[in-house]
C-alpha cells in the first residue's frame, strides 16, 4: 500500500491569497458562459441522436455553427 504526504509551506498560502481574487473572476465567467442559452442549445442539440439531428438539417459537427451563426461568419 501506497502513502502519500503532501506539505503546503507558509508561501503557498500567501499565493493562494494572492490567486483568490483571480479564480473568483474565472468561475464567475465559467458560470456566465454556461449559463448562456446558447450553450444549452449546443448541449441539448449534442444530447440528440444522429438521426434526430438529420432530421433537423444538422450533422454533429455543425451544430456549434447552427447555434451560433448570427455571430460570426467562418
Amino acid at each position: 500500500m501506497a502513502y502519500t504526504a503532501l506539505h503546503i509551506g507558509a508561501g503557498s498560502a500567501l499565493l493562494h491569497t494572492l490567486a483568490a481574487p483571480f479564480v473568483a473572476l474565472g468561475n464567475a465567467l465559467i458560470r456566465l458562459g454556461e449559463s448562456n442559452s446558447r450553450m444549452k442549445q449546443v448541449e441539448f442539440l449534442q444530447s440528440l441522436s444522429d438521426a434526430e439531428l438529420a432530421k433537423r438539417g444538422i450533422s454533429r459537427d455543425e451544430i456549434a455553427h447552427y447555434v451560433f451563426k448570427d455571430v460570426y461568419y467562418v
